[in-house]
């Protein structure tokens, strides 16, 4: 990151120095390799190691796998904070879903399939308008009694964007116990 900041301020200075050291050339429209290459082959070198420590920063990265894995602790134990009507947990935990779904889609926003590129952003905001909006709803309105059926229907959008990435062997249903022994899902417990 030093490096490249050094490069763009060297560029800047490039083209601040152009017109005042009276070169006559408009730096300004050039190109940035220009300035890349006016700044010597000593910036070249750390532009080959910004990227070289770019590739690794990639490579340390989480994939989409580790991400949903995330998304299904955090939808498994909503619909056990629901079932307690422990309504602040469960907000937690559809928050916590959304954003890591969210977190999911910039790891791999486009996914390759045998039909083609699946974009999968006009999906999750298919999601999030209608079944995430739902669930939202029903968290915020405390209804215990219709959250089941509206969970229902986030395991089927979920499942439609699986099947959709050529992925149906994943299989979502409702939990049978949470991913989660150390949290009290109760919500008059008033500490360990």
């Amino acid at each position: 990151m030093r490096a490249f900041v050094r490069v763009w301020l060297l560029g800047a200075g490039l083209l601040a120095a152009g017109p005042a050291t009276g070169t006559g050339v408009n730096h300004a429209a050039e190109p940035a390799g220009g300035i890349v290459a006016a700044a010597g082959s000593g910036q070249a070198a750390e532009i080959t190691t910004l990227r070289d420590e770019i590739e690794q920063l990639r490579g340390r990265l989480p994939d989409q796998s580790h991400v949903m894995k995330d998304v299904g602790y955090h939808f498994t134990n909503l619909w056990f904070a629901a079932q307690a009507k422990n309504w602040p947990l469960a907000k937690f935990y559809l928050d916590e879903t959304r954003s890591h779904l969210r977190w999911a889609v910039r790891v791999i926003p486009v996914r390759r399939t045998s039909s083609g590129p699946l974009d999968l952003r006009p999906i999750l905001d298919g999601l999030e308008r209608t079944v995430f909006s739902d669930l939202q709803q029903a968290v915020d309105r405390q209804d215990a009694a219709g959250f089941p059926e509206v969970y229902r229907r986030g395991l089927v959008g979920c499942y439609s964007c699986h099947q959709a990435a050529e992925k149906p062997y994943l299989r979502p249903r409702i939990p049978e116990q949470p991913e989660v022994q150390i949290i009290d899902f109760d919500p008059h417990a008033t500490g360990p």
